[in-house]
């Protein structure tokens, strides 16, 4: 073991290693940065390049690519409200008022210095822990990996706010919407209506862009102005360092809970920043700020999530299981160069895998590093007024939306999404515990079915499950503290306020409900279509999601309910260039529908021109400069990462050329 440590010092510490990592780095920062991309990617670039170099140059390259996406994605997360990948959607929640407060570069910087330390900690624990990894990962089965579900979805009592039942609710039309598709168990398709763009289910990128970026944007337009809207605050981007260094203790416990949720197959990288996010919310002492802007809710999610990178290099090099989608472009990596994962990566390569290992702690170092001392100049984006800054955002959205499956119905998806998280923020409805049950759905009911059929109702008597449902319960326990004697303490993260309503604003959230319960019930009605297996999962969440919607909607209709909402579609200002909600939501579908008839590098070009001229006032000079600067962005974009856009109607009567990215 000692021959190896030291082969992997001297790996590391060579010139041409440390380059090939830092190439690695700066790729992953460019491309993390850009929402919807992520690792995949940049793999697609740096593929051409893996031929000819040596095994550990290469590896370098790859680790510095994948370890640093989840630290560049925050830029996005808390500048502009859009997550940049699964990794950093729980940031959002107090990242994004941050930057509101004019605290951005103290966000930022926080970010990255948590980002850092959970790196560091996640390397540590795998260099004394790896040899012992493989015999406790082995102890997972289907019944403790569904178990494991449960418990981030008992994050939802904490991101629920004052109003367990909403919570609830939202959790579970995120539940039936991510069993949208084929059924894990016996690939029957359920609830498609006949389009083929259901089959596979929607698009995590969608979803998680839909529900947080379309209704911050819309409700920016509305109020017209900066995303600071106080402006910038001096001196705080050594606050965020500070602030790391003052909860020293929670970025440990969360870098910790990181590694290890990370190093379980198939979960850790999309629920291990909810995991830490609820980590820290039941914890605190105060819990009145969060979702307006604490800084704890940035520092507990960005440790675990660059944490959990180093923890799913376990299943990934031990038997070949990426345990998250950065670490399935590594494994992808790891097989051109000829390298085969399994148990000899702890025996004859002992010395390759702490290379890799220790890389990744260094790659973090680089990454984050870096990222610290952009922060104070990026967070100035904030104070640009919003109606220069709009057209980029929905352009940058849009565009990242179309990575998901590369088909026009991405845009009619994002629409759609947007829409509902319009209606989930202003009727006080948890978009947070929606997205985990949307996240976790595929996992939970695949794991149920698996442990169903392996252990019966056994699998309750596993001790793994038992250790695990304590740890359970005590989440739930821990989230129901103090609810009820001080709910005013617990808040909805980022989801509008409480109020009052009048008789005349519970129709529209009437209107809502009724939608809820038709929804359910056609999922009902088509589960009963399905084999037993089939139906099982989606059948019950329905029924029991059902039964809070019906409940809700009684209690508005004759009575009061917890936490009303008062939803206001049509909120003008005596600024006519406002609008409503509704009527700005709606430049998202006129750059769609442009989209559709002439593709997508024209139809930036036209809602830019459309967008300055009738919604920003600006003169043609500056219409026409910012336009055809958009053009150049996405076209330049579309070609490096070799990207087809959507062609729209006319390409089917004009050759477009090739620098438009159209093929």
């Amino acid at each position: 073991m000692v021959e190896a440590l030291l082969s992997a010092l001297a790996n590391l510490a060579t010139l041409q290693h440390i380059l090939h990592l830092v190439l690695g780095v700066m790729l992953g920062l460019a491309i993390g940065a850009f929402p919807g991309l992520g690792g995949i990617a940049g793999l697609s670039i740096m593929v051409p390049f893996l031929y000819g170099m040596d095994t550990v140059s290469a590896l370098a390259t790859l680790v510095g690519l994948v370890a640093v996406i989840p630290t560049s994605d925050t830029f996005t997360s808390i500048l502009m409200g859009i997550p940049g990948s699964s990794a950093s959607q729980a940031t959002v929640l107090d990242g994004f008022p941050l930057a509101q407060k004019g605290e951005a570069s103290r966000a930022l910087s926080a970010a990255f210095s948590a980002s850092l330390m959970g790196g560091i900690v996640g390397a540590i624990i795998l260099t004394l822990f790896v040899q012992v990894a493989r015999p406790l990962i082995l102890t997972f089965g289907s019944a403790e990996l569904f178990m494991l579900a449960l418990l981030g979805l008992s994050m939802v009592g904490v991101l629920s706010g004052a109003s367990l039942v909403k919570g609830i609710s939202a959790c579970g039309l995120g539940l039936i919407l991510g069993s949208i598709g084929g059924a894990p168990a016996t690939g029957e398709f359920r609830m498609t209506f006949g389009i083929d763009y259901f089959y596979d289910g929607l698009p995590l990128i969608i979803v998680g862009i839909g529900l947080f970026a379309f209704p911050e944007i819309t409700e920016l337009l509305r109020k017209n102005r900066p995303i600071a809207a106080g402006g910038l605050l001096a001196g705080k981007w050594f606050d965020g360092i500070r602030d790391v260094f003052k909860n020293w203790f929670l970025c440990l416990r969360c870098a910790g809970i990181g590694t290890l949720i990370g190093a379980i197959p198939g979960l850790g990288g999309s629920v291990v920043d909810w995991i830490a996010y609820g980590h820290v919310v039941q914890t605190a002492k105060d819990k009145s700020q969060f979702g307006k802007g604490d800084i704890r809710g940035v520092l507990a999610p960005e440790s675990a999530n660059n944490a959990k990178e180093g923890g799913g290099l376990v299943p990934t090099l031990l038997f070949g299981i990426p345990g998250s989608g950065a670490m399935a472009v590594f494994l992808g990596g790891m097989v051109l160069l000829g390298i085969e994962a399994g148990p000899a990566m702890v025996s004859t390569n002992l010395d390759l895998t702490y290379t890799i290992i220790w890389s990744l702690a260094l790659a973090n170092i680089i990454g984050a590093g870096s990222c610290i001392f952009l922060a104070r100049p990026i967070s100035r984006l904030t104070a640009i007024p919003f109606n220069f800054l709009a057209p980029f955002m929905i352009m940058v959205i849009s565009f990242a939306a179309f990575q998901a499956t590369r088909q026009f119905m991405d845009l009619i998806a994002l629409l759609g999404i947007g829409i509902l998280g319009i209606a989930l923020k202003r009727f006080g409805w948890s978009r947070p515990a929606f997205l985990i049950g949307f996240v976790l759905a595929p996992q939970a009911e695949g794991y149920l079915n698996l442990a169903v059929q392996f252990y019966s109702w056994n699998m309750f008597a596993r001790p793994g499950v038992l250790i695990i449902f304590g740890i359970t319960v005590a989440s739930v326990w821990f989230s129901s503290r103090g609810r009820g004697r001080n709910t005013e303490n617990i808040i909805l993260p980022v989801d509008g306020s409480s109020g009052t309503a009048q008789s005349s604003d519970r129709t529209p959230q009437m209107l809502f409900l009724i939608g809820s319960i038709t929804t359910l019930s056609y999922a009902i009605w088509s589960s009963q279509q399905l084999s037993p297996l089939g139906s099982m999962f989606p059948f019950w969440v329905a029924l029991g999601t059902m039964v809070l919607c019906i409940y809700q909607l009684l209690s508005l209709k004759f009575g009061s309910i917890d936490n009303p909402v008062n939803f206001d579609l049509e909120n003008h200002t005596s600024d006519p260039t406002r609008g409503s909600i509704i009527s700005n939501a709606g430049w998202f579908a006129v750059l769609i529908a442009i989209t559709g008839l002439v593709g997508f590098q024209f139809g930036v070009l036209f809602f830019f021109m459309i967008f300055l001229k009738l919604k920003a006032n600006q003169n043609w000079r500056i219409t026409i400069a910012l336009s055809i600067t958009a053009l150049a962005i996405i076209s330049s974009l579309a070609n490096l990462l070799i990207v087809e856009l959507p062609t729209g109607l006319l390409s089917q009567y004009i050759n477009l050329p090739w620098f438009l990215g159209q093929g």
